[in-house]
C-alpha cells in the first residue's frame, strides 16, 4: 500500500463521524454544524496565499489570492468533527465550495488536535499542476494581487484580515499574513 495521503471517493464511507481540518476562511465561517472543533496541527504542509482566486476573492481580469495548504513545513488551524448522520451532506458542501476549479485536492491527513487527540481529517490541499497555482509570491506581489480584488465571496483584504484575526484568536502566529492584514487595514483606513 502507498503511503501519503489519501483522497476522498465520492462513496467515501461515512459510518463514523468527519473531520474537517481548515485552515482559512473554514475556520471563521464553516458553513456547516459541527459537534466539536480544537485547535488543531498538520504535518507537512503549510499554509500559503498560493492560489490565484477567479471567482470567490478575485475575477479572472483581476484574480485575488487565496489561501492553500502547500507541500512542507506544519499547519495549525482548526478540526471541526460532524456528526456521521450529517458527513454526507457536509462533504457535498465542502465539494461544492472548495472544488469549484479544482485547484484543491480533497485528501484526508493526520491531525493532531490540541489535547493530543490524532484524528484523520478532510482537508483541502493545493493541486501544484493546476494553472492557478502561483506559488511563493514576494511579501509586496502578495499584498499587490490582494489590495484590490474582490469576487462573489466579497473583498480579497476582507479573507486575509478575518483569517489573520482568526489566527490571533487561536493563538497562532503567522507572520505573513499577520503583515499583510496590518498592511491591508490601514490601506482601507485611509
Amino acid at each position: 500500500m502507498k503511503k501519503g495521503p489519501k483522497l476522498c471517493g465520492a462513496g467515501a464511507p461515512t459510518a463514523s463521524d468527519l473531520w474537517v481540518f481548515a485552515y482559512g476562511s473554514l475556520m471563521w465561517r464553516p458553513g456547516f454544524e459541527a459537534v466539536e472543533h480544537a485547535p488543531a496541527s498538520v504535518d507537512g504542509y503549510h499554509r500559503a496565499l498560493c492560489i490565484e482566486s477567479h471567482r470567490h476573492r478575485g475575477t479572472p481580469e483581476r484574480p485575488g489570492l487565496v489561501l492553500g495548504l502547500d507541500q512542507g513545513g506544519s499547519c495549525q488551524g482548526v478540526a471541526f468533527r460532524v456528526e456521521a448522520a450529517h458527513a454526507d451532506s457536509v462533504l457535498a458542501y465542502l465539494r461544492e465550495r472548495e472544488l469549484v476549479t479544482h485547484v484543491y485536492l480533497e485528501t484526508v491527513l493526520s491531525a493532531t488536535l490540541a489535547d493530543g487527540r490524532r484524528v484523520e481529517a478532510v482537508a483541502y490541499v493545493v493541486d501544484r499542476d493546476h494553472p492557478q497555482y502561483v506559488g511563493l509570491l514576494s511579501p509586496e506581489e502578495t499584498l499587490s494581487r490582494i489590495s484590490g480584488s474582490v469576487g462573489l465571496a466579497g473583498p480579497n483584504p476582507d479573507y486575509v484580515v478575518n483569517t489573520a484575526r482568526e489566527l490571533d484568536r487561536l493563538g497562532v502566529v503567522d507572520p505573513t499574513l499577520a503583515w499583510l492584514a496590518a498592511a491591508l487595514t490601514v490601506s482601507t483606513e485611509e
